[in-house]
Protein backbone atom coordinates (compact mmCIF):
# COMPACT_ATOMS: atom_id res chain seq x y z
CA UNK A 1 0.00 0.00 0.00
CA UNK A 2 2.74 2.25 0.81
CA UNK A 3 4.54 2.03 -2.67
CA UNK A 4 1.66 2.32 -4.44
CA UNK A 5 0.81 5.55 -2.59
CA UNK A 6 4.23 6.39 -3.27
CA UNK A 7 3.79 5.83 -7.05
CA UNK A 8 0.41 7.89 -7.56
CA UNK A 9 2.16 10.73 -5.29
CA UNK A 10 5.23 10.89 -7.10
CA UNK A 11 3.66 11.15 -10.61
CA UNK A 12 1.13 13.30 -8.83
CA UNK A 13 4.15 15.60 -7.59
CA UNK A 14 5.90 15.51 -11.05
CA UNK A 15 2.49 16.10 -12.75
CA UNK A 16 1.18 19.21 -11.13
CA UNK A 17 5.27 20.62 -11.05
CA UNK A 18 5.30 20.31 -14.91
CA UNK A 19 2.20 21.77 -15.18
CA UNK A 20 2.86 24.76 -12.88
CA UNK A 21 5.82 25.88 -14.14
CA UNK A 22 4.33 25.96 -17.82
CA UNK A 23 1.09 27.59 -17.35
CA UNK A 24 2.67 30.53 -14.56
CA UNK A 25 5.54 31.62 -16.94
CA UNK A 26 4.10 35.02 -17.22
CA UNK A 27 4.39 35.53 -13.20
CA UNK A 28 8.04 35.63 -14.20
CA UNK A 29 7.33 39.22 -14.74
CA UNK A 30 5.72 39.97 -11.27
CA UNK A 31 7.59 41.50 -8.59
CA UNK A 32 9.12 39.60 -6.16
CA UNK A 33 5.70 39.51 -3.90
CA UNK A 34 3.90 37.91 -7.05
CA UNK A 35 6.29 35.47 -7.39
CA UNK A 36 5.93 34.47 -3.94
CA UNK A 37 2.31 34.28 -4.18
CA UNK A 38 2.91 31.76 -7.05
CA UNK A 39 5.43 29.81 -5.35
CA UNK A 40 3.53 29.81 -1.90
CA UNK A 41 0.58 28.25 -3.91
CA UNK A 42 2.37 25.33 -5.26
CA UNK A 43 3.97 24.38 -2.43
CA UNK A 44 0.42 24.67 -0.62
CA UNK A 45 -0.98 22.49 -3.63
CA UNK A 46 2.09 20.20 -3.53
CA UNK A 47 1.07 19.80 0.62
CA UNK A 48 -2.70 18.95 -0.46
CA UNK A 49 -0.93 15.91 -2.50
CA UNK A 50 0.79 14.90 0.59
CA UNK A 51 -1.68 14.59 2.99
CA UNK A 52 -4.59 12.91 1.05
CA UNK A 53 -2.05 10.40 -0.98
CA UNK A 54 0.66 9.51 1.41
CA UNK A 55 -0.87 10.86 4.64
CA UNK A 56 1.86 12.72 5.98
CA UNK A 57 1.63 16.03 7.59
CA UNK A 58 3.54 18.62 9.82
CA UNK A 59 3.48 19.90 13.16
CA UNK A 60 5.39 22.73 14.31
CA UNK A 61 6.87 23.34 17.50
CA UNK A 62 8.78 26.29 19.26
CA UNK A 63 6.71 28.76 16.87
CA UNK A 64 7.63 31.50 20.07
CA UNK A 65 11.57 31.19 19.42
CA UNK A 66 11.11 33.01 16.09
CA UNK A 67 11.20 36.47 15.96
CA UNK A 68 8.28 38.29 15.11
CA UNK A 69 10.29 41.45 13.42
CA UNK A 70 13.38 42.25 11.40
CA UNK A 71 15.62 39.64 10.30
CA UNK A 72 16.92 36.48 11.38
CA UNK A 73 18.98 33.36 10.65
CA UNK A 74 17.28 29.87 10.32
CA UNK A 75 19.62 26.83 11.03
CA UNK A 76 18.03 24.65 9.75
CA UNK A 77 18.60 20.52 9.68
CA UNK A 78 18.42 18.94 5.96
CA UNK A 79 17.34 15.53 5.93
CA UNK A 80 14.85 15.74 2.59
CA UNK A 81 13.02 18.02 -0.15
CA UNK A 82 10.54 17.77 2.04
CA UNK A 83 11.78 20.81 4.20
CA UNK A 84 12.64 22.99 0.95
CA UNK A 85 8.80 22.68 0.11
CA UNK A 86 7.44 24.01 3.48
CA UNK A 87 10.16 26.99 3.45
CA UNK A 88 7.52 29.35 1.32
CA UNK A 89 4.75 28.17 4.30
CA UNK A 90 6.83 28.18 7.45
CA UNK A 91 8.35 31.54 6.36
CA UNK A 92 7.33 35.03 4.66
CA UNK A 93 9.88 36.05 2.07
CA UNK A 94 12.14 33.76 2.69
CA UNK A 95 15.89 34.03 1.20
CA UNK A 96 17.35 30.95 1.06
CA UNK A 97 21.18 29.47 0.88
CA UNK A 98 21.69 27.70 -2.12
CA UNK A 99 23.86 26.40 -5.20
CA UNK A 100 24.11 28.50 -7.64
CA UNK A 101 23.40 25.65 -9.99
CA UNK A 102 20.21 25.63 -8.93
CA UNK A 103 19.04 28.02 -10.73
CA UNK A 104 19.82 27.01 -14.21
CA UNK A 105 17.23 24.51 -13.77
CA UNK A 106 14.45 25.09 -16.84
CA UNK A 107 11.26 26.85 -15.57
CA UNK A 108 11.84 26.13 -11.94
CA UNK A 109 14.84 27.33 -11.40
CA UNK A 110 13.54 30.62 -12.71
CA UNK A 111 11.03 31.18 -10.75
CA UNK A 112 13.41 30.35 -7.99
CA UNK A 113 15.72 33.35 -9.05
CA UNK A 114 12.84 35.58 -8.69
CA UNK A 115 12.51 34.79 -5.31
CA UNK A 116 15.95 36.09 -4.72
CA UNK A 117 17.95 33.60 -2.58
CA UNK A 118 21.44 33.81 -1.99
CA UNK A 119 22.84 31.70 -4.58
CA UNK A 120 26.77 30.80 -4.34
CA UNK A 121 29.49 29.06 -6.18
CA UNK A 122 31.12 26.78 -3.93
CA UNK A 123 33.81 25.87 -6.46
CA UNK A 124 35.07 29.31 -5.93
CA UNK A 125 36.17 28.68 -1.70
CA UNK A 126 36.74 32.27 0.17
CA UNK A 127 34.84 34.26 -2.56
CA UNK A 128 31.92 32.04 -1.91
CA UNK A 129 32.28 32.88 1.43
CA UNK A 130 31.74 36.68 0.42
CA UNK A 131 29.47 36.16 -1.54
CA UNK A 132 27.10 34.89 1.28
CA UNK A 133 27.94 37.77 3.81
CA UNK A 134 27.25 40.22 1.07
CA UNK A 135 23.84 38.53 0.26
CA UNK A 136 23.01 38.05 3.80
CA UNK A 137 23.74 42.25 4.76
CA UNK A 138 21.16 42.92 1.55
CA UNK A 139 18.60 40.23 2.76
CA UNK A 140 19.24 41.51 6.19
CA UNK A 141 18.05 45.06 5.08
CA UNK A 142 15.08 43.59 3.80
CA UNK A 143 13.73 42.16 6.84
CA UNK A 144 13.74 39.00 5.42
CA UNK A 145 14.48 35.55 7.36
CA UNK A 146 18.25 34.13 5.41
CA UNK A 147 17.64 30.06 5.81
CA UNK A 148 21.03 27.87 5.75
CA UNK A 149 21.49 24.59 5.81
CA UNK A 150 24.72 24.10 7.82
CA UNK A 151 25.81 20.85 6.81
CA UNK A 152 25.02 22.00 3.31
CA UNK A 153 23.36 19.12 2.00
CA UNK A 154 20.42 16.69 2.52
CA UNK A 155 21.86 13.92 5.15
CA UNK A 156 20.01 10.45 6.55
CA UNK A 157 18.70 9.81 9.61
CA UNK A 158 21.43 7.79 10.19
CA UNK A 159 24.22 9.52 8.97
CA UNK A 160 26.89 11.42 11.86
CA UNK A 161 28.01 15.03 11.63
CA UNK A 162 31.56 13.27 11.38
CA UNK A 163 30.29 12.13 7.83
CA UNK A 164 28.61 15.51 7.25
CA UNK A 165 30.37 18.03 9.46
CA UNK A 166 28.65 21.42 10.00
CA UNK A 167 30.45 24.41 8.06
CA UNK A 168 31.40 27.32 9.56
CA UNK A 169 29.09 29.71 6.53
CA UNK A 170 26.94 30.10 9.33
CA UNK A 171 29.18 31.43 12.12
CA UNK A 172 30.79 33.83 9.41
CA UNK A 173 26.72 35.31 8.65
CA UNK A 174 26.26 35.55 12.03
CA UNK A 175 29.25 37.42 13.03
CA UNK A 176 28.84 39.83 9.86
CA UNK A 177 25.30 40.61 10.59
CA UNK A 178 23.12 41.53 13.90
CA UNK A 179 20.95 38.80 12.91
CA UNK A 180 20.08 36.20 15.50
CA UNK A 181 20.31 32.36 14.94
CA UNK A 182 17.55 30.25 15.22
CA UNK A 183 18.24 26.39 15.04
CA UNK A 184 15.70 24.31 13.65
CA UNK A 185 15.77 20.61 14.28
CA UNK A 186 13.45 18.40 12.58
CA UNK A 187 12.73 14.17 11.49
CA UNK A 188 11.60 14.51 8.03
CA UNK A 189 13.74 12.09 6.73
CA UNK A 190 11.40 9.33 8.42
CA UNK A 191 9.22 9.86 6.31
CA UNK A 192 10.30 11.02 2.95
CA UNK A 193 14.54 9.85 3.00
CA UNK A 194 16.45 11.68 0.29
CA UNK A 195 16.90 9.46 -3.11
CA UNK A 196 13.94 7.11 -2.40
CA UNK A 197 10.78 6.71 -4.27
CA UNK A 198 8.81 5.51 -1.02
CA UNK A 199 7.09 8.01 1.10
CA UNK A 200 5.61 7.55 4.00
CA UNK A 201 2.99 8.05 6.27
CA UNK A 202 3.02 10.10 9.52
CA UNK A 203 3.79 13.96 10.94
CA UNK A 204 6.90 15.00 10.17
CA UNK A 205 7.86 17.45 13.06
CA UNK A 206 9.56 21.06 13.03
CA UNK A 207 11.04 22.48 16.28
CA UNK A 208 12.48 26.06 16.81
CA UNK A 209 15.01 25.96 19.29
CA UNK A 210 15.75 29.06 21.95
CA UNK A 211 17.73 31.87 19.58
CA UNK A 212 21.41 32.38 20.17
CA UNK A 213 21.63 35.74 19.77
CA UNK A 214 24.64 38.38 19.61
CA UNK A 215 26.75 39.24 22.32
CA UNK A 216 26.01 35.87 24.20
CA UNK A 217 29.15 34.28 22.47
CA UNK A 218 31.42 37.42 22.67
CA UNK A 219 35.21 36.63 22.87
CA UNK A 220 34.10 32.58 22.15
CA UNK A 221 36.24 31.23 18.65
CA UNK A 222 34.19 30.53 15.92
CA UNK A 223 34.41 26.88 16.23
CA UNK A 224 32.93 26.70 19.51
CA UNK A 225 30.03 28.56 18.87
CA UNK A 226 29.40 26.23 15.57
CA UNK A 227 30.10 22.99 18.05
CA UNK A 228 27.50 24.57 20.43
CA UNK A 229 24.88 25.44 17.15
CA UNK A 230 25.75 21.58 15.97
CA UNK A 231 24.72 20.28 19.83
CA UNK A 232 21.54 22.24 20.38
CA UNK A 233 19.91 20.94 16.64
CA UNK A 234 21.32 17.22 16.67
CA UNK A 235 20.20 16.68 20.11
CA UNK A 236 16.72 17.61 19.41
CA UNK A 237 16.80 15.81 16.02
CA UNK A 238 17.87 13.05 17.67
CA UNK A 239 14.89 13.07 20.06
CA UNK A 240 12.14 13.47 17.50
CA UNK A 241 13.58 10.21 15.57
CA UNK A 242 12.84 8.37 18.33
CA UNK A 243 9.75 9.94 18.32
CA UNK A 244 8.66 9.03 15.11
CA UNK A 245 10.03 5.66 15.40
CA UNK A 246 8.14 5.01 18.37
CA UNK A 247 4.57 6.43 16.77
CA UNK A 248 4.94 4.14 14.12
Amino acid sequence: MIFLRSTLFNLAFYGITALACILCLPGLFLPRQGVFVIIRSFVKSVYFLEKHIIGLDYEVRGSENIPVEGAYIVAAKHQSAYETLKLHILFEYPAVILKQELLKIPLWGWFLARSEPIAINRSQGKKASQQIIEGAKNVEKQNRPIIIFPQGTRVYPWQTTKEKPYKGGIIKIYEATQMPIIPLALNSGMFWPRKSWIKKPGTVIFQFLPPIHQGEHQGEHPAETLQKLENIIETATILLQKEAEEAR
